[in-house]
């Protein structure tokens, strides 16, 4: 599942510096602890042109793939999601995006996936097929397209990461 395609990170500037018409902040990963994310973000107040720094704020961030991250997001939210997009690519940022909420997309991704198929009808046309006998006159006359369209508005979710790339997740 995992399509990480750049680095993780955030970029922390010093507010002091900012306050005062300088650019100083640094970008840091993101997929580290929250005490190591703060140990780089000390590190970088302490080495501001403005003595005494100690306001940080978010002012960029970079691989999330959609998942949005606040100018004041708490460090160990930042490592929590960083893992948790590692860990699942794209789809993981995609899935925080969607509920906006990084507990809701641990459940989906643990006990509602149903897998990754080219297309949303593809996926129908298998679960149906595994679970009722077609007669063979009727194969042919089955419109997967309508029933997909029909099971997107009650019983699943459906996240796309590319071309003919689709996630398929049941509804809870």
């Amino acid at each position: 599942m995992k399509n990480q395609t750049c680095e993780i990170r955030i970029y922390v500037a010093c507010l002091a510096s900012y306050n005062n018409g300088h650019l100083h902040g640094r970008w840091i990963y993101a997929n580290q602890s929250a005490a190591a994310i703060w140990a780089l973000v000390s590190d970088m107040l302490k080495d501001s042109p403005i003595e005494e720094a100690e306001e940080w704020a978010i002012h960029d961030y970079e691989g999330f793939e959609g998942a949005t991250i606040s100018e004041w997001e708490s460090f160990e939210r930042i490592s929590e999601i960083a893992a948790f997009i590692a860990e699942h690519g794209e789809l993981g940022g995609k899935l925080i995006a969607y509920f906006d909420s990084l507990e809701d997309a641990r459940t989906a991704i643990n006990d509602q996936y149903a897998g990754q198929y080219r297309s949303t009808a593809d996926f129908v046309q298998e679960v149906t097929e595994q679970s009722t006998e077609i007669p063979k006159s009727l194969q042919y006359y089955i419109d997967w397209e309508s029933m997909a369209r029909d099971c997107e508005i009650n019983d699943i979710l459906t996240i796309e990461t590319g071309f003919e790339s689709f996630h398929i997740f049941w509804r809870a």
